[in-house]
């Protein structure tokens, strides 16, 4: 059991390291980023929050590859994220802001158990962040406030997410999609139904992934007949 033990610790300190090289960070967010880790495997225990085949590379598969998203919009102030789950990308670019007195990160997320797991890393780290607790189609019914950047990861297609953001990307907000290889057939699919200014950014930790990053948004005049 010992040498099981040594060997599991061995292998994650290799993938914080591979993590860390492919999104570099100060030493002060690592260890931050450390305890964040060390929370989800003691709630992973009874919670369940991510899938447990990802979590011997927790710091690629979700660190890294949530903290890239970072660089994609240096200036935002408001941040909304939705299908938060276990904080991937919300609350890794909570960590990365925390020393911005003017950013704030809106974590949206229905599960009960995982919104309280947010709530315990954003008070524990002192974090700006509201966790709200609810559907994102009502979650976002009304919303006025202004938002710089919505995010979501692992949660939906991406002409699904585009419907669910549509009233903050059509005011001013940028998307950040991480996709897989099917990113084009995705972009193929949500152009039936919307005209998007979009680019594609390449994943860091993910030779076949990339980053949709959505620009401006509107209807497509003629969208398909259902």
């Amino acid at each position: 059991m010992d040498s099981d033990r040594k060997r599991s610790e061995v292998d994650h300190r290799a993938d914080r390291a591979r993590a860390l090289a492919l999104v570099p960070v100060s030493r002060e967010t690592a260890a931050l980023f450390d305890r964040y880790v060390a929370l989800l495997e003691k709630w992973q225990k009874i919670k369940n929050l991510v899938g447990p085949a990802t979590l011997a590379e927790v710091w690629t598969r979700h660190i890294a590859d949530s903290a890239q998203l970072d660089a994609l919009a240096p200036k935002a102030e408001t941040w909304v994220d939705l299908g938060s789950g276990a904080g991937f990308p919300g609350l890794v670019i909570a960590i990365m802001r925390r020393e911005d007195p003017d950013f704030h990160m809106e974590l949206v997320e229905s599960n009960g158990r995982k919104c309280a797991f947010l709530r315990e890393v954003s008070r524990e780290f002192g974090l700006n962040v509201t966790v709200r607790d609810g559907r994102i189609e009502d979650v976002l019914a009304g919303w006025t406030a202004p938002v710089d950047v919505v995010s979501a990861r692992a949660l939906a297609p991406l002409s699904a997410l585009l419907g669910l953001s549509s009233e903050l990307l059509k005011t001013g907000a940028i998307g950040l999609f991480p996709k897989g290889q099917d990113v084009e057939h995705e972009l193929t699919e949500a152009s039936k139904y919307w005209r998007i200014n979009a680019l594609t950014v390449a994943s860091k930790t993910d030779p076949k992934a990339r980053i949709v990053r959505v620009e401006a948004l509107a209807p497509n005049p003629s969208p398909p007949r259902s």
